[in-house]
């Protein structure tokens, strides 16, 4: 009966006498073992997992101290108490912050509950940056919550983490399918919001949408692409806006809202009207779309849903793969 209380993962950075430890809480935790219940016995986790007796009377040193177990001399070890705190600690790793990242981490925090302790990093889009903090993280977390955007070359990173504490957020792509998570279906949303707004689009001559490879899902131009060559409609990719010459009859699709801001800026230098000589549309709706010039149409995924989600997963331990609802909403600027 003792021995699936306890388990070792012989590959984890975590010392052996911790992950004992964490064994027994969890045990405890879960109601498998209750107060006035015998433990495993040292010499029983000491054989059944080829330790040293050092390392796992540490571990009961350690539960002892803390009144959780209580030896009974000549009999064995007894739960004494069941009031234990896991210290749960969740390791976040996001790409980069902005108004989006923030609604979803805060829903995140407020969905989780202020019994888990949750620690927040960025990557930068750098892959460097991204493989040291998982290597110096290694073993110090309950579970890893990963936003790999278009990072290439952190697979193996990801692949040394417990696939059980895993969780990927935002985007993923098929060789992270045996991980859980909360994405977003990137292409698939663009073009069925475009599709959408064919009739409206139909106004314009072409679509310019500015787009860094480095840094936004690649998806988004995918399904661009499939809507522009579906309906016979022309587009054009750009890095930036800065030599851009606005002209009546272009739809411009932006994706962040530096951009938005400058596109906006230059159009009105230039004198066009949106909405009736140029249009435009961003991605990912904030209260600044909806109130600069009469609304700005955007296609936008709900970050609190998905932070929402992704805490409901880790408190009840769904591997699962969800993708995040996504609408369109059409204001003036289309």
């Amino acid at each position: 009966m003792f021995m699936s209380f306890v388990t070792i993962d012989t590959a984890s950075k975590i010392p052996k006498y911790k992950q004992i430890i964490s064994s027994i809480e969890e045990a405890i935790a879960s109601e498998e073992l209750r107060i006035g219940d015998q433990v495993p016995s040292l010499n029983s986790i000491k054989d059944q997992h080829s330790l040293s007796r050092d390392t796992v009377l540490l571990a009961f040193n350690d539960l002892r101290t803390r009144g959780i177990i209580q030896s009974v001399v000549g009999k064995g070890y007894y739960v004494a108490s069941t009031n234990i705190q896991l210290n749960e600690k969740v390791f976040l790793l996001f790409d980069e912050l902005n108004s989006f990242k923030e609604d979803l981490y805060y829903s995140f925090l407020d969905n989780l509950g202020d019994k888990i302790q949750v620690d927040i990093f960025f990557h930068h889009f750098n892959p460097d940056v991204f493989n040291q903090l998982i290597e110096s993280n290694l073993g110090q977390y309950t579970y890893y919550v990963i936003m790999p955007a278009n990072l290439q070359d952190v697979i193996m990173s990801i692949e040394r983490l417990p696939q059980e504490k895993v969780f990927i957020l935002d985007q993923t792509t098929p060789e992270l399918s045996a991980f859980p998570s909360v994405y977003q279906n990137f292409s698939r949303n663009v073009y069925e919001g475009l599709k959408i707004s064919l009739a409206l689009i139909r106004k314009y001559k072409s679509i310019t949408i500015v787009f860094s490879r480095e840094k936004q899902p690649l998806g988004i131009l995918k399904g661009l692409q499939e809507f522009c060559e579906e309906s016979g409609i022309s587009y054009s990719v750009e890095n930036t806006f800065d030599d851009e010459k606005f002209e009546v009859g272009e739809l411009y699709f932006l994706l962040d809202e530096r951009s938005l801001i400058q596109v906006i800026k230059k159009i009105k230098e230039a004198g066009l009207v949106i909405g009736m000589e140029v249009g435009v549309i961003s991605y990912n709706d904030s209260l600044l779309k909806e109130m600069v010039e009469g609304g700005i149409t955007t296609i936008s995924t709900d970050f609190s849903f998905m932070g929402k989600r992704l805490a409901e997963m880790i408190l009840n331990k769904e591997r699962l793969q969800i993708e995040n609802p996504n609408q369109l909403v059409i204001r003036n600027s289309l």
